[in-house]
């Protein structure tokens, strides 16, 4: 695929998320939040509309004819631009509101209906995540990669959500961790500590960014049923669409997965 991408907006989008990521530090360290549950069953507390508004006033201010299609204010687009933005502005909700570190500000330039560059935040690690198409995915601005595949790593691990292992049946060989951000767990697959990454149940703001990270760290990253989330489609709640997704650090692994985890049977 043939884009053009301008140094400036990831210098833009960079920048955004780091405020963004200020932003919701202030309310994780006050410790004093509204939850409530949304129609999904996912939490929402006032530091998601927060950052959502906030993300949504910057990028409408710079780019004021490009659709957003977020979590939290704009889950269906109908819009006739090439260009636009995918954005989560709290993956990790639940981790967020319970103090644990494990969650960020995802913001994703999106042109014709594909993601192209991602920067991904997670401000209680202080990890700065940034990828794009025809270069190296970087973590504080460090070249990262997947696992060596040719090396008998000693330590590595699974990565999966809370509902993985209840709607499928997964018999990997690996030790499990649940970190609670379907971002930060495609984003442990390419910085080379987990071998694979999978979540049930993932929504298309949680996953945009590791559909350019993970391959442009060297790993694979696809549909467990070959619903793929892109390109993105007018008139699509977006909300309402869940994605069972795999990364993994090499074809192998990743076939791996494809032969391991199955759908549990009525």
């Amino acid at each position: 695929m043939t884009s053009t991408i301008d140094a400036s907006e990831i210098e833009f989008v960079t920048s955004l998320a780091q405020k963004a990521g200020k932003l919701l530090l202030e309310y994780f360290q006050n410790g004093k939040l509204s939850l409530r549950r949304k129609q999904d069953h996912t939490l929402v507390t006032q530091a998601d509309l927060a950052a959502d508004e906030y993300i949504h006033t910057a990028i409408q201010k710079n780019f004021p004819n490009e659709f957003i299609l977020s979590e939290e204010l704009s889950p269906i687009i109908s819009v006739t631009s090439s260009k636009g933005w995918i954005v989560n502005p709290l993956d990790g909700t639940t981790n967020f509101a319970l103090g644990l570190h494990y969650w960020g500000v995802l913001i994703n330039r999106i042109e014709n209906g594909m993601p192209i560059f991602s920067v991904q935040y997670f401000p209680a690690l202080d990890e700065l995540y940034q990828a794009q198409l025809e270069e190296p995915s970087k973590l504080n601005q460090q070249v990262i990669h997947v696992e060596d595949a040719t090396q008998d790593q000693k330590i590595s691990f699974f990565s999966c959500c809370s509902r993985a292992h209840r709607k499928y049946e997964i018999n990997l060989r690996y030790k499990t961790r649940n970190l609670g951000s379907a971002a930060y767990s495609l984003a442990s697959v390419a910085r080379g500590a987990a071998r694979l990454a999978f979540d049930a149940q993932a929504k298309i703001w949680d996953i945009a960014g590791g559909w350019v990270l993970v391959p442009q760290a060297g790993g694979v990253i696809g549909s467990l049923n070959n619903v793929s989330p892109f390109p993105v489609k007018n008139d699509i709640d977006y909300s309402a669409q869940d994605y069972a997704v795999l990364a993994a650090a090499s074809p192998l692994y990743f076939q791996e997965g494809l032969d391991k985890i199955h759908l549990k049977q009525p």
